[in-house]
């Protein structure tokens, strides 16, 4: 009898090549601002049952859209919440020889998770195009502070930390909750800020931010329990983690042993955990 319920002995972290046909709708869409967004999708939405059936004839039991519609893993996620914006600035993200468009979130207002989030509808889409198990991947809740600079957070009551780590947990507590409600029963969270400060140069940038950083491991495992804890028993959590994949360049590195204690306790079902 073939299972439904994760976990699978075969899976994988969401993320896929876009088809050509898409890649060339986005040129158009961000760059020549040539089609319209109502176009784009439709060419989305022609592309990914494609990509779905790739994933159901090579056996999976668990098919996502590939994060076809993103632009990045993390920030269109993160865009789309309530108090939460995206400003394009002079200095990106650097990986091991490639650096990412210079995108900084920026935390203006009460932090919450959106009725009407556009992922919501994304994994409907998925669901509605597969006869296995639909999953839809996003950032975990340790990106909207890990990403974003100290300066970068203006409301004065976010000043204080465990205010802001709360209202995280929250906003991600009602994102599960949401998805629930959508029909998903595989949610996976893509944590990947536990590897990162493993990393003695990301430790050491976070300590310059005034963190320290064994505390804000703590404090994120903290976050990811309290946003997952009152999810229903038929609801499965996973975590992805690894040190950035961009263009098969890395971000970070080193091993998971700062971080491990903390992981355990996080409460997930699912690990996904780069080894390399």
């Amino acid at each position: 009898m073939t299972s439904h319920i994760p976990p699978f002995r075969a899976d994988h972290v969401g993320s896929l090549l876009r088809p050509q046909p898409v890649i060339e709708a986005r040129h158009k869409f961000f760059v020549e601002h040539s089609i319209s967004a109502e176009t784009l999708k439709e060419v989305e939405d022609t592309a990914i049952p494609s990509l779905i059936k790739m994933q159901e004839d090579a056996g999976l039991r668990v098919v996502t859209d590939g994060e076809t519609r993103r632009s990045f893993w993390h920030y269109d996620f993160m865009g789309m919440l309530d108090g939460l914006t995206l400003e394009e600035r002079d200095e990106g993200v650097q990986f091991a020889g490639v650096k990412l468009r210079p995108i900084f979130p920026t935390i203006t207002g009460k932090l919450d998770f959106p009725d009407d989030h556009p992922m919501l509808e994304h994994f409907n889409f998925v669901a509605n195009h597969t006869t296995v198990t639909p999953k839809i991947s996003i950032p975990g809740p340790t990106c909207c502070h890990f990403r974003t600079s100290p300066d970068d957070i203006t409301p004065p009551e976010y000043k204080d930390h465990d205010a802001l780590f709360a209202d995280i947990a929250a906003t991600y507590r009602k994102a599960v909750k949401k998805f629930y409600e959508a029909g998903c029963r595989y949610l996976q969270m893509d944590d990947i800020f536990f590897a990162y400060l493993c990393d003695p140069k990301h430790r050491a940038a976070k300590e310059a931010e005034g963190y320290d950083a064994d505390q804000l491991i703590d404090r994120y495992a903290w976050m990811m329990r309290e946003a997952i804890k009152d999810r229903p028993q038929d609801m499965v959590i996973g975590m992805h983690m690894c040190r950035g994949n961009f263009r098969s360049t890395h971000a970070a590195e080193g091993s998971y042993d700062a971080a491990a204690e903390a992981i355990f306790s996080t409460g997930v079902d699912i690990f996904f955990m780069e080894y390399d």
